[in-house]
């Protein structure tokens, strides 16, 4: 049964779309200032799929859908073992460090905020994280999504 924010237009949505950070930038130009925004967005279909995009317009919805559509896009995978990941993980990848380790059915998600979003729209139920090096959420979720997509060799 979907409910009303499931419900789009008479349809249920296949992805949940989740906005980390909205971030307001400017241009300075002959005429003047030219303010934007950049918006990082989740897309998962909580059964093993999940995919980041950044979408940058004039106006913030412009900037969710043009980042929700290249999310959906560029999906990967994520094999889940039990409600969780097959094994630890650690991964660095520019100053953003993540550990990520399988957890015990019922322990729930233990995560921070970006790696949180990544592995609810994953579909992932149970599992322990640390972010570790940078708090900035757009290196945090984009180490996340490259530790998720490891499992696949």
């Amino acid at each position: 049964m979907a409910t009303t924010e499931e419900v789009f237009m008479g349809q249920a949505r296949e992805f949940e779309e989740k906005v980390i950070q909205v971030n307001r930038v400017s241009k300075k130009t002959k005429g003047g200032n030219k303010i934007g925004f950049s918006v990082l967005i989740v897309v998962g279909d909580k059964k093993g799929r999940v995919g980041v995009g950044l979408g940058k317009a004039r106006d913030v919805a412009s900037a969710i859908r043009k980042g929700a559509n290249y999310a959906k896009k560029h999906l990967i995978n994520v094999p889940i073992v039990k409600g969780t990941i097959p094994h630890d993980v650690y991964l660095k990848r520019g100053a953003a460090k993540i550990l990520l380790k399988p957890a015990p059915e019922g322990s729930g998600i233990i995560a921070g905020g970006a790696v949180r979003a990544v592995v609810e729209a994953a579909g992932i139920r149970n599992i322990s994280s640390k972010v570790l090096g940078t708090k900035n959420k757009a290196s945090n979720v984009y180490a996340t999504l490259e530790a998720l997509q490891g499992f696949i060799k």
